[in-house]
């Protein structure tokens, strides 16, 4: 099996199925007033680095990258469900912090939510801890916020 990670624009056919399959997923598990991605105008309009993983030149998955000066904000991270157990999920985690390494960005956060036990697992593994609410976010009780240091480029 073998995996790239390249950027691509995320209103391209593959980044936008990618999106709509996310955006299925959490409705599943959240109201409205709880889900808190980025639409892919908002992603362009935010200019957040948006970045395609394919396995054997099939889209599997997707991470952005949202990069401010104290921290860069991890959004939309997806890998698709027939994909997971690969250590995808952490493929582009690495992607994205080695990107935050080059930039030198010393944070890494992230929103996720209360009904995504995998992914918060997957974070916790990664070295991110919880956190209070940044950002825009607020403590509403199904959000978690997480952050991680970057280390240093060695």
């Amino acid at each position: 099996m073998h995996h790239s990670i390249t950027p691509e624009r995320p209103d391209t056919v593959d980044a936008m199925t990618l999106i709509d399959e996310l955006q299925t997923y959490l409705e599943s598990f959240y109201a409205p007033e709880h889900r808190h991605g980025f639409s892919v105008q908002q992603l362009i309009d935010a200019g957040v680095n948006f970045y395609v993983l394919r396995v054997d030149g099939t889209a599997a998955g997707c991470i952005g990258l949202l990069c401010l000066a104290d921290y860069a904000e991890i959004k939309r991270m997806y890998v698709r469900p027939t994909y997971r157990g690969n250590k995808l999920g952490v493929r582009l985690l690495e992607y994205v912090q080695s990107v935050a390494q080059a930039r030198s960005i010393p944070l890494l956060r992230l929103e996720t939510g209360i009904h995504q036990p995998e992914a918060n697992a997957r974070y916790e593994s990664f070295g991110f801890h919880l956190i209070p609410a940044f950002g825009p976010y607020q403590d509403d009780g199904v959000s978690l916020c997480y952050e991680k240091k970057v280390p240093p480029i060695a």
